[in-house]
């Protein structure tokens, strides 16, 4: 077989603000790869089904110098996150052809893993659920969601939980299991189907951020117990001011903090002796 385009998204600039497409990052089209004759030198190959794009990646597209708890992406270099592959050709014991394979995968069509340790195998039951579980409910996001309730919401049944972006991949699990501990839950979201969403999983009262006034909900339906913080910023302050004698705040998520260059300050600082750490 004659050698074919690899497509790969190459990070190619360190934004100032939010990421640009075609400057950040990149679809470069100028590699080949030889499915059969490719040297693996001991890998496998990878055909990359789907991938995940997760807001963490913002700050890994950072100075390589600066610290951070994740490895920054290095420029003219692919992007790497979460996804699910399929193994094409294999010299590993552990890996065979045909396998199906979960963990960190570089954006681009085929890859030899250069750190195997980053990938295992699925085992699909019957049932044959779709590749996209493994990059939600039963990949990192679910992870977060799961580990993170059960070591650090010290839940009680009839308790009031505020969750941010409610509808997507975290908030989402952290709605359906401060449900499954008898909690009231309040889910916000960004448009009237997420919002639509958040009741059928089980949000008690859910809202459109954009067109309601979160602080009028919290005053309404709080105080809140334990606060899942996906967002920062002004919605945390709105939290804090309607917190719970005794209530927890799960810190998940920044996000619309991530493409600022100033960092928001918590303006309610005073409200915070209503909490105990």
């Amino acid at each position: 077989m004659a050698p074919i385009t690899n497509g790969r998204l190459l990070f190619k600039d360190i934004p100032t603000g939010y990421p640009i497409p075609g400057e950040t990052t990149i679809y470069d089209t100028s590699t080949t790869i030889d499915l059969e004759n490719e040297p693996l030198n001991g890998s496998f190959l990878v055909k990359t089904l789907i991938l995940s794009v997760d807001p963490y990646m913002r700050g890994k597209m950072r100075s390589p110098e600066l610290e951070s708890y994740t490895p920054p992406y290095f420029v003219d270099e692919p992007l790497y996150n979460y996804g699910v592959g399929k193994v094409i050709r294999s010299e590993h014991s552990a890996f065979h052809a045909g396998d199906h394979v979960y963990g960190i995968l570089d954006f681009a069509e085929y890859f030899i893993p250069k750190d195997i340790s980053e990938l295992k195998v699925i085992v699909r039951p019957e049932s044959t659920l779709p590749f996209s579980v493994y990059v939600g409910a039963a990949g990192m996001p679910g992870q977060t969601s799961y580990y993170g309730w059960r070591e650090y919401a010290k839940a009680k049944a009839g308790e009031v939980i505020f969750v941010t972006t409610a509808a997507g991949p975290v908030g989402s699990i952290v709605v359906q299991l401060a449900k499954q501990d008898g909690l009231k839950v309040i889910a916000s979201a960004g448009s009237d189907e997420k919002v639509k969403f958040c009741k059928e999983i089980g949000a008690d009262v859910a809202f459109n951020y954009k067109t309601t006034n979160t602080a009028d909900i919290l005053a309404r339906e709080g105080p809140i117990d334990i606060f899942w913080d996906n967002v920062g910023g002004p919605i945390l302050d709105v939290a804090i001011s309607n917190a719970a004698l005794h209530g927890r705040i799960i810190i998940c998520g920044f996000i619309t903090q991530y493409n600022n260059e100033e960092p928001y300050g918590i303006k309610v600082a005073f409200a915070l002796d209503n909490y105990q750490f």
